[in-house]
């Protein structure tokens, strides 16, 4: 492993764990220095996971998704970024310990286990599919944290019911904000989804010229697209609020992740190159 990203390697868990901590603390301190510096904490974090990618893809000269340890690290970035983005957007700071603590998990597992090859297939080295990959892996983040959100939702919503003020009454968003943070969520993940669709419509007949549209994972992956597509079109034309949102959050990531391991591990599919 090159000096460089063996160093950033074994220093990303230490980042994503700091940060985690910055957040934990704010969420259980009512006041403290950390409250308006926690997203400069991220920040960093995400900027020095962005070197570690592009210098890890220069070095062996492929994108990091030539093994799932590789992609585990793209999946930790991923999370953090789309909700560094959903932050951006909302201003909402409340909730970010829920979130990073699975980057923590992906980021770990990826720095101990992750292997380098510099002989990979041709196809693997391509820079579209790498732009495919990484996009559907940052939907698909974009996806899970609607749905810890509306997880996030209906724990409170259970808290008011039984009367119980505590901690997570203190700290967490009201149920309104959790519900938008759940749909801005979606819509992010919707949005870099329909981004890996349209590079995938553009490379795969230049990659594969006999493939397949009835592709399993091709049909699945446009299933859960449109899914998402009628639950957005629902909220904003229907005036879906309130629990309807959440339950289609948390029913369509739950639909997301099993077609994509029946695709993944059970289906045939030309994307079966790794």
């Amino acid at each position: 492993m090159y000096p460089a990203v063996k160093t950033l390697n074994i220093l990303l868990p230490v980042f994503y764990c700091l940060t985690f901590l910055v957040y934990l603390y704010d969420f259980v301190k009512e006041k403290n220095k950390f409250a308006n510096s926690k997203r400069i904490f991220l920040f960093v974090t995400l900027l020095a996971h962005a070197v570690y990618l592009l210098i890890r893809t220069i070095e062996f000269n492929h994108p990091p998704i030539t093994n799932v340890f590789e992609i585990f690290t793209v999946l930790a970035f991923s999370v953090s970024c789309s909700y560094f983005i959903l932050e951006l957007l909302t201003d909402i700071r409340g909730t970010g310990m829920f979130i990073i603590i699975f980057s923590i998990l992906f980021q770990l597992v990826s720095s101990i286990f992750v292997q380098d090859f510099l002989a990979v297939k041709e196809l693997l080295r391509s820079r579209m599919l790498g732009l495919h990959v990484i996009s559907a892996l940052l939907g698909y983040s974009g996806i899970t944290i609607s749905a810890v959100y509306g997880i996030l939702f209906w724990i409170l919503h259970k808290e008011i019911k039984l009367n119980h003020f505590g901690l997570v009454f203190d700290r967490l968003p009201s149920l309104e904000i959790l519900e938008q943070l759940s749909y801005y969520s979606l819509v992010i993940g919707f949005a870099l989804l329909s981004v890996a669709i349209t590079i995938g419509i553009i490379w795969l007949p230049l990659a594969f010229p006999n493939f397949n549209y009835f592709d399993p994972k091709l049909v699945a992956t446009a299933a859960i697209w449109l899914l998402y597509g009628v639950g957005i079109f629902s909220k904003i034309v229907g005036g879906w609020q309130g629990k309807k949102v959440i339950i289609f959050s948390i029913a369509g990531f739950c639909l997301a992740i099993l077609s994509l391991l029946i695709t993944n591990f059970l289906a045939k599919s030309f994307h079966s190159f790794y």
